[in-house]
């Protein structure tokens, strides 16, 4: 007897704030359909029409009727104890927040998988779904991070470095010009947390170069706030010389090392 299993897979355009994913069991003799940008497509088989009832409501709760693609097919599968229950936990506003995902559920084993903002939502969502079941299921936690967004930063930096006055804190103009430009890059990363890390090249003495780059990352870090981002979403630390980019034996190299870094915090 085949195992009880369904799917819902969801294919998203870049653009879409929906998550792609969903729970279920898989039909071997049906074909799944492409899902359009946005839709969640749950596929499978389950063994009456209360338990497929009951799984599309609660994804079109979740996601929205229009959202919801069915192709559940009802057959003569097996399936643990209470998986109609679990199943019901397992579909969460928290799937909402995996693009380009799948959640897969085959009797007792449950599989994630898809991008998510950063590490930590990585980790809450798995932990989530963990806590939500009993010792009997196996959660395989197959979720990354998402790179997109370190893209659209890196992207606009394109490489310049965001200029300061010689030994000092303070921007000029051409500096300014390049965070106004980063600024715009981050507002539309709405609600994600930016680790803003200063460098410096090998010339002076460490300690001082560990406080200028702290004084330089912590006046992009104001700049910002200033500018209507939320500081809040903003860390600030300097790395000094430490982590060159380039040779410090030649002038261009210490130009590149005396830079601006932005990450996406994880």
């Amino acid at each position: 007897m085949r195992s009880n299993k369904l799917i819902a897979n969801a294919l998203l355009t870049a653009l879409c704030a929906l998550g792609a994913a969903g729970a279920g069991a898989q039909n071997p003799g049906l074909a799944p359909a492409a899902p359009e940008p946005g839709q969640v497509l749950a596929s499978g088989t389950v063994p009456d029409e209360g338990s497929k009832a009951a799984v599309l409501a609660k994804l079109r709760e979740v996601y929205g009727a229009d959202k919801v693609v069915d192709q559940i097919a009802i057959g003569p599968v097996a399936m643990p104890a209470n998986w109609n229950g679990y199943v019901q936990k397992l579909i969460t506003p928290d799937l909402k927040q995996i693009s380009r995902g799948q959640l897969k559920i085959d009797g007792s084993n449950v599989s994630l998988r898809g991008e998510v903002a950063n590490e930590a939502q990585r980790q809450r969502i798995a932990s989530n779904v963990a806590t939500s079941l009993n010792p009997t299921y196996t959660v395989n936690n197959g979720l990354r991070v998402s790179a997109a967004d370190q893209s659209i930063l890196d992207s606009t930096l394109a490489n310049r470095t965001v200029e300061f006055e010689s030994g000092k804190a303070t921007l000029t103009p051409a500096g300014k010009a390049i965070l106004d430009e980063m600024l715009a890059a981050l507002l539309k990363l709405k609600g994600r947390k930016v680790e803003i890390i200063g460098h410096t090249d090998s010339a002076g003495l460490r300690a001082t170069n560990l406080g200028l780059s702290q004084a330089r990352a912590e006046t992009v870090k104001t700049y910002f706030a200033s500018h209507g981002l939320n500081g809040d979403l903003l860390t600030a630390s300097g790395q000094g010389p430490d982590r060159p980019i380039a040779s410090n034996d030649s002038a261009d190299g210490r130009a590149r090392n005396r830079r601006i870094e932005f990450r996406m915090a994880q």
